[in-house]
């Protein structure tokens, strides 16, 4: 499979299994705060969890741009399936762009290829709030052997993952910004429970926090800097695929009202209803949204390609990408909100047709994930040494 001549074709299978297979389970998965295992088995029957590896390693050689609209696709018909497989993205990405030419990751991936395994992330840590770039905890070697303890207050689909990919300081005596990335595989680690999910939102991403401790094999430590794994991979990739995924949940916010307004259009064909202007409005700035999200993944396509680290760590991109966050996460509220408003008391209802409480959940959620006033303090502190060519 090549993705110039089947992506199209692959993005209808993913609109099938969202029809066929997770819209059906969603409003369970959200009601009961379960993992959405019915969605991610088909994923994988695709072979979409190692689609991002490039086809030398068996993988469909997917890249940013196709992950964004499956990403987008998912999040139509499910909020928290799409989470699920964009996260593990992110971690798939980190391994790819960070890892490969190590015989063990090497290895790993192609294992990946087969066995489609999930991986997840624990990356946030009791003690230092939301901030990816310091860590607590520190990964021990002796020989060619690690042990690590850490105390993650979020670890998304945890219980339900393969493997995670862990952060932490590079030694006991490095400082809380020296960072390594670790991935601890399913045999390598235990789960001690130390918090539970019940959210508003996202609600079956299960990301419960756990003590997570682990031992095992050097290798299985990234080759680089988290530094780097951060500002190259992490920050861009995981920004563009949860912007798609969001704007998947506006998408289908504006589909259920549109289904609203076509309805009262047939009462009274000879008048078009107020609420069809509320509705070009709303698809107005649903295209806004689209745009922006569209536009910085061509660009880290783009980057990706010419091989320009230094270009990943310009403050201009990183200000883009931390307002295309900015600007999605609060595009997607204001979104759902004006398709609430359309359908009105039809869309407030949870046994309505056209019901969109669990997408104002969902939405309220972006703006939480990497907290947004965080994301604008570090805009602020790099606006101030950035100098626009």
């Amino acid at each position: 499979m090549t993705p110039v001549t089947s992506i199209a074709a692959l993005l209808d299978q993913v609109r099938e299994i969202g029809r066929d297979v997770i819209a059906p389970a969603a409003d369970d998965v959200d009601r009961h705060a379960r993992f959405p295992r019915e969605g991610i088995k088909a994923l994988q029957a695709l072979k979409l969890l190692s689609g991002y590896l490039p086809t030398e390693m068996g993988g469909l050689g997917l890249d940013v741009v196709h992950m964004a609209q499956i990403c987008e696709l998912l999040g139509h018909y499910c909020g928290s399936t799409a989470m699920v497989f964009a996260m593990h993205q992110i971690q798939v990405a980190c391994i790819v762009h960070h890892a490969r030419g190590s015989v063990y990751f090497d290895g790993f991936l192609r294992q990946l290829v087969d066995r489609q395994h999930l991986i997840a992330s624990a990356t946030t840590e009791v003690g230092v709030g939301g901030d990816l770039r310091s860590s607590i905890c520190a990964v021990d070697v002796t020989g060619d052997r690690f042990t690590l303890v850490k105390k993650a207050p979020v670890i998304s689909y945890g219980e339900a993952a393969d493997h995670i990919l862990v952060t932490c300081r590079r030694a006991a005596d490095a400082a809380p910004s020296d960072q390594v990335q670790v991935l601890v595989r399913d045999q390598d680690y235990r789960l001690e429970p130390l918090s539970t999910w019940d959210t508003l939102g996202f609600r079956g991403t299960c990301s419960s926090g756990f003590v997570l401790t682990c031992a095992g094999a050097t290798a299985q430590i990234l080759p680089v800097p988290f530094e780097d794994i951060l500002s190259e991979t992490m920050h861009p990739f995981a920004h563009i695929v949860w912007a798609s995924l969001w704007s998947g949940i506006a998408s289908s916010a504006v589909n259920h009202a549109r289904t609203f307004v076509r309805g009262a259009a047939r009462k009274n064909p000879s008048v078009p209803p107020t609420s069809a202007l509320r509705l070009a409005e709303a698809d107005n700035v649903l295209q806004t949204m689209r745009s922006g999200i569209e536009a910085l993944a061509l660009e880290y396509r783009r980057l990706l390609a010419a091989q320009d680290r230094d270009a990943f760590r310009s403050y201009g991109f990183a200000i883009r990408i931390n307002n295309l966050k900015l600007a999605s996460s609060q595009l997607v509220v204001d979104i759902v909100g004006r398709a609430m408003l359309i359908c009105g008391i039809a869309a407030y209802r949870n046994d309505s047709s056209v019901s969109l409480g669990r997408h104002l959940r969902d939405a309220y959620g972006a703006a939480l994930m990497v907290n947004n006033d965080r994301i604008m303090t570090h805009n602020a502190t790099l606006l101030l040494a950035h100098k626009e060519a």
